[in-house]
């Protein structure tokens, strides 16, 4: 079977807006269903980037697909039906804003696993470890 994936990638700054349904969060959308607040970073984009990789290293089931100077792709798998969910980082060094999207390539509802997964993601990247 065939799966055609959802799009992805950044176009002028700007993701893919999120589908309809709830199984997908953006810092850019503008229906609040989906909104979650970007990250901001005073470091340089090196150095958010690097904490950034440093984070989805440490997270079980996640791939690294694109990984370029301001955005990356990565690939996360659930952990029982092994779905797999698209995350998706754009750092806006002009604004020290690191922007993101997290949703599922199949399915409606996620049982909000993308929003979880980036409040975790955003934890961390604030924290000061």
């Amino acid at each position: 079977m065939s799966v055609t994936k959802k799009p992805i990638g950044v176009t002028n700054g700007k993701f893919y807006p999120c589908p309809k349904s709830p199984n997908c969060v953006s810092t850019q959308s503008i229906d609040e269903r989906h909104k979650m607040s970007p990250l901001r970073y005073k470091t340089s984009l090196e150095e958010a980037k690097t904490k950034i990789l440093k984070i989805i290293s440490s997270l079980k089931r996640t791939r690294i697909i694109t990984n370029t100077n301001d955005y990356i792709h990565i690939e996360v798998r659930t952990a029982v039906f092994r779905f797999v969910d698209d995350v998706e980082f754009y750092f806006d060094d002009s604004e020290k804003l690191i922007h993101f999207r997290s949703a599922a390539r199949l399915g409606y509802s996620d049982l909000g696993v993308n929003k979880k997964r980036m409040e975790n993601i955003s934890k961390l990247f604030l924290s000061d470890n």
